[in-house]
């Protein structure tokens, strides 16, 4: 991520953050052990930085976070809650995919694709709405879908709050009663209100895609680890590495 001058000076912490190196919590754990170095100096948990400060972690400690980080794309069934996903993935999952958590959350009646990782900068970069990121969905309704609705998701709907959703891109046929919807963003039950507002009712709701990253060849309830060049261009995305 690109700093300007004018965000100087900025609390070491989310300096590191911005960079993609660590986490806030990690940043301070790695400060309060000696671990970074500000022109030389020990840093101090809190301290402000300036642009033109040289900021410095050992190398050791850098390439022993990269290594310990995990990423799992995970079918999240129909019935299970994210909040219980953990607690039926955790005993089948490998030693090293320890402290995962899902990063952002469909609910219990929907399906389909979820991100587990232990990399907390995931979950700014993928879930704060300043970022714009492709998240895909099938939908079935409970009648024929219409041009008119087509085209006014597509637009945008104004929810039941006032809130005008972004623009969207669609895909279904007049006369059908699926169609798929590419989102930018990710308000709750967003889908499902947009729907409502149209007079529509979804019937089943699965995500397929989010960014590069694919359910397809999973079975309900079956997860497989994010790696290679799968990996590299899903951080690449995020602006986490060159």
């Amino acid at each position: 991520m690109n700093m300007s001058n004018e965000q100087f000076p900025m609390r070491i912490n989310k300096y590191l953050a911005h960079k993609g190196i660590c986490t806030r919590r990690q940043a301070d754990d790695w400060i309060a052990q000696g671990r970074v170095m500000v022109g030389g100096e020990p840093a101090v948990i809190g301290q402000q930085i300036q642009a033109e400060d040289e900021v410095v972690v050992r190398s050791k400690d850098l390439a022993k976070a990269a290594s310990d980080r995990v990423y799992f794309a995970f079918n999240k069934p129909i019935g299970l809650a994210t909040e219980d996903v953990l607690e039926k993935l955790v005993p089948t999952l490998p030693k090293k995919a320890k402290d995962v958590f899902p990063v952002g959350r469909l609910d219990k009646v929907s399906h389909g694709l979820l991100v587990l990782t232990n990399d907390g900068r995931v979950t700014d970069r993928l879930l704060n709405p300043k970022y714009v990121h492709d998240k895909e969905y099938v939908v079935r309704t409970d009648k024929p879908i219409t041009q008119n609705f087509l085209t006014r998701m597509g637009k945008g709907v104004k929810l039941e709050d006032g809130y005008i959703t972004k623009t969207a891109m669609l895909a279904g046929e007049v006369g059908a009663k699926r169609f798929s919807i590419i989102l930018t963003e990710g308000r709750k039950h967003q889908i499902r209100r947009m729907c409502t507002v149209l007079g529509f009712a979804v019937k089943d709701l699965r995500r397929v895609r989010v960014m590069n990253l694919k359910l397809s060849g999973l079975e309900p309830g079956e997860y497989r680890e994010v790696i290679g060049k799968e990996l590299k261009v899903f951080l690449k995305s995020l602006g986490m590495v060159k």
